[in-house]
């Protein structure tokens, strides 16, 4: 079993993060207005998956914040999304606020199958851990990243250099 660490405590992870190379499972992921996104929806664009505990904490705040930041250097062949397990509702409130509007916020509040499918839900709190995933255009997962330590920012300058390499 995968672990992390939250505050420096140790936290176990419910599943197996998908491989480099593997096509991940697809998903069900409702948006800020009640739609359901699946991976079919991201066809023929890179995928930027940033996958945050909640978005009304001050890291992933900040991280949310500078990948839609980062968006408008990108090609308009890639979408970044940010996943959480924030109700819709939550998302779409902070959202506003942030006056994020490059990044598109997904929840998994349903049942947690993104979090268990891609190996990043905390078994003890039920969130999902900081990672990132990229997946090329035709649905190939090509860089992943589990931040190990929950409160610490994953490293930006890699996930974009693995953006680059596939747009």
């Amino acid at each position: 079993m995968n672990t992390v660490s939250f505050q420096g405590k140790p936290m176990h992870l419910i599943g197996n993060l998908p491989g480099i190379g593997s096509r991940p499972s697809d998903f069900s992921l409702v948006t800020t207005d009640l739609a359901t996104r699946s991976l079919d929806d991201y066809k023929g664009k890179a995928l930027v998956l940033v996958c945050v505990p909640s978005l009304d904490t001050p890291v992933c705040d900040m991280e949310v914040r500078r990948f839609n930041n980062e968006a408008a250097a990108l090609s308009d062949k890639v979408r970044i999304a940010a996943v959480s397990r924030d109700l819709p509702f939550a998302q779409a409130r902070w959202c506003g606020a942030a006056g994020v509007k490059a990044v598109e916020a997904l929840s998994d509040y349903k049942n947690g199958d993104f979090g268990k499918n891609y190996g990043i839900m905390i078994e003890e709190l039920m969130l999902l851990a900081r990672a990132v995933f990229v997946l090329a255009p035709d649905g190939v997962l090509t860089y992943s990243q589990l931040v190990p330590e929950v409160t610490h920012e994953p490293d930006y300058a890699a996930v974009l250099e693995a953006v680059k390499k596939i747009v």
